[in-house]
């Protein structure tokens, strides 16, 4: 969330931020509107609480001057004030809360140097890697090949689950194992990352820090009134530092995560619903970073290119995208997509986003850290990106890979881990 100083300061600056987001600017006044009454109420309490201490001091003094009577009367007054202190209490943090639900809806600033946009139209392509690979004859989409080599029983797990939920078999269990191996192992091994292995259900205060509630509620696979499937190892990940104060020292953490994710994904309802490219359980290789505010869009780079190197080395071909202030999401200041080349379905496919987020989970989770012993807590600034997901890494190897007699010769890098080099 924002900095409510911030907001009161110069709410011209927010809104024309929610405004580059094309959002809706009214949660502005409301904040406002809230804001005025809380700080009314809460000024009125401090005067109230400053009178009874002030006549309740008095008590004991006129009770030594013989002052009886005057004394009962002051009893009266703070026994007056009492009620009206209680009565302003109860006010203060009915608006306090309604203040703070009011705050949980605000999206992130912008960075200035985010493109400005009203959609995805205006992203900018930041660079490219790699060729397309060139066929003798059109090249099969992902679901044809895994279907014909018996990778994937789309049916039945429709029919165990429901539309939406895929079941990997043979070759196709072992190369989606393969991946998440191979990609936990070069982002600790090879770029330095921790490795977290956190729990796949998550309470309701977690979602709240990363910004995925209340917006996304929609999204989420609820179990009970506390607790929810992750839609992303993020979420977890995030919160092993809520409510702490880090040692600027150790900064930055670098963190890796495997994990399996789950979204109702309620707003893409008709897009891309063949075979991997958009289901409900998936398995993905998160990473997150805790930075110092002045090294968090050098640490950017640095994520957008770890996500990059397991492309690289794999040999697909993608291109980075830097996302317009439209198609940025609520909770991001500045974000590079990853788009890996999907030969069978003739266009690239979102792989991974990697997203700086400024101060605004850390606020919603209270992450902090101390520049020395004794120094003024300040919050930190996270960033995470995929590093990757891995449907649409499955479906771009086996598509970009495809040999004209329907196997598929698998990346040098992995074929160690799936113990054979095609997929036949």
């Amino acid at each position: 969330m924002l900095d409510r100083d911030l907001i009161r300061r110069d709410p011209e600056f927010v809104r024309h931020g929610i405004l580059r987001k094309r959002l809706d600017v009214s949660v502005v006044d409301e904040f406002l509107r809230l804001d005025q009454s809380w700080r009314a109420v809460k000024t009125e309490l401090d005067d109230k609480a400053a009178e009874s201490n002030r006549i309740s001091k008095s008590i004991g003094m006129l009770i030594g001057q013989g002052k009886k009577d005057e004394a009962e009367a002051a009893k009266g007054q703070t026994a007056d004030l009492k009620r009206t202190i209680a009565a302003l209490e109860a006010s203060e943090r009915d608006l306090e809360q309604s203040l703070r639900n009011v705050e949980l809806l605000f999206p992130n600033m912008p960075h200035e140097s985010t493109p400005d946009g009203d959609d995805e139209s205006a992203n900018v392509v930041v660079r490219e890697w790699g060729q397309k690979p060139a066929f003798a004859e059109p090249p099969k989409p992902h679901w044809d090949i895994a279907e014909n080599l018996k990778l994937v029983d789309l049916p039945r797990g429709a029919k165990i689950t429901g539309s939406g939920f895929v079941v990997y078999t043979g070759l196709g269990a072992r190369l989606q194992r393969s991946l998440f191996n191979f990609m936990v192992d070069h982002q600790t091994l090879k770029n330095g990352y921790t490795e977290i292995y956190p729990p796949f259900l998550v309470n309701r205060a977690s979602l709240i820090g990363t910004g995925n509630l209340p917006k996304f509620e929609e999204d989420l696979y609820k179990v009970d009134d506390d607790l929810y499937l992750i839609p992303t190892a993020e979420v977890p990940v995030t919160n092993l530092y809520r409510d702490e104060i880090l040692d600027g020292a150790d900064l930055t953490i670098n963190l890796a995560a495997f994990s399996g994710c789950f979204r109702r994904e309620a707003g893409a309802a008709g897009k891309d619903t063949r075979g991997l490219l958009r289901i409900h359980q998936f398995d993905k290789v998160e990473m997150v970073k805790f930075t110092k505010p002045e090294d968090s869009y050098s640490e950017l780079e640095t994520l957008t290119s770890n996500a990059e190197s397991i492309l690289q080395t794999l040999g697909l071909h993608y291109r980075i995208v830097e996302l317009s202030s439209g198609d940025l999401g609520a909770k991001g200041c500045k974000c590079y997509d990853l788009e890996v080349w999907s030969p069978g379905v003739d266009k690239y496919l979102e792989i991974s986003s990697c997203t700086n987020f400024e101060a605004y989970q850390s606020r919603r989770a209270n992450i902090r850290f101390r520049r020395e012993q004794g120094a003024k807590p300040e919050f930190v600034h996270i960033l995470n990106g995929s590093g990757l997901a891995c449907p649409r890494l499955f479906s771009a190897i086996v598509e970009t890979f495809q040999q004209p007699d329907g196997t598929v010769n698998l990346p040098d890098a992995i074929r160690s881990y799936v113990g054979t080099d095609k997929l036949a």
